[in-house]
């Protein structure tokens, strides 16, 4: 079995669509294993949340998600409306109130009022990391040096690794998003980074591990969408 990685969609549904269709024709079934970022910047927020909650439509496969720090923005600002304006809306909150149905003008407090609940406790609900045999899954990233059990969950959400850092955490490989490189996914020998800036350019990268042996992924998955500057005319 191999089991696939989607690092930091932001809103682009169709680069998810296109993802999914390329992965479910390339098996009878696996492991999607998505690493949390799925809405702000993009245009498409809600559907993706749509999406993910719906989970697969397809025998044999089953889906994890997990939760990213924009979740975390998102859910916070939900629950406490007079951060939006200060940390929801700079880090791309407005287009993800334009996919629940808000107008350009519209006050954000107001328009956060249509986020369903539904939404929000699924995505508080979310897990942080996927551990299996030979890896682990993860938005940010991991401290090597403390167990699995007792990692800081602002880390998991938030870290940033130094550029030479090649570290997984003990023989497992690490698999995360969160630090965007446009030239990605990076590879190192500890660890893969498969946030490749997509929601911007619209080339997103998928990972393909197999199950049965460690390290790094066995194959990529290349899907390229329009650039967010067409999508906006």
């Amino acid at each position: 079995m191999k089991t696939y990685a989607i690092a930091d969609l932001h809103g682009r549904f169709d680069l998810l669509e296109m993802a999914i269709e390329r992965i479910e024709a390339s098996a009878d079934g696996g492991k999607v294993v998505f690493l949390g970022d799925y809405v702000d910047r993009g245009p498409q927020s809600r559907q993706i949340i749509d999406r993910l909650m719906a989970g697969s439509q397809r025998a044999g496969w089953r889906w994890i998600c997990l939760r990213g720090n924009h979740e975390d923005i998102m859910v916070t600002c939900c629950g406490t409306p007079r951060l939006i304006g200060s940390w929801w809306i700079p880090n791309g909150g407005a287009r993800t109130l334009i996919s629940y149905g808000a107008k350009v003008g519209d006050d954000a407090i107001d328009a956060a009022k249509n986020v369903p609940a539904t939404h929000l406790e699924w995505m508080r609900a979310l897990s942080r990391m996927h551990v299996d045999q030979h890896r682990v899954f993860v938005h940010a990233g991991v401290d090597p040096d403390k167990p699995l059990l007792l990692q800081d969950d602002e880390e998991l959400g938030w870290k940033l690794y130094d550029d030479d850092d090649d570290r997984g955490h003990g023989e497992r490989h690490v698999v995360h998003g969160h630090h965007q490189f446009e030239d990605g996914p990076i590879l190192l020998a500890g660890r893969t980074d498969l946030d490749t800036f997509a929601w911007f350019t619209g080339r997103l990268v998928v990972g393909v591990f197999d199950d049965e042996k460690p390290g790094g992924p066995a194959d990529l998955i290349v899907v390229q969408g329009s650039h967010i500057q067409d999508i906006r005319r």
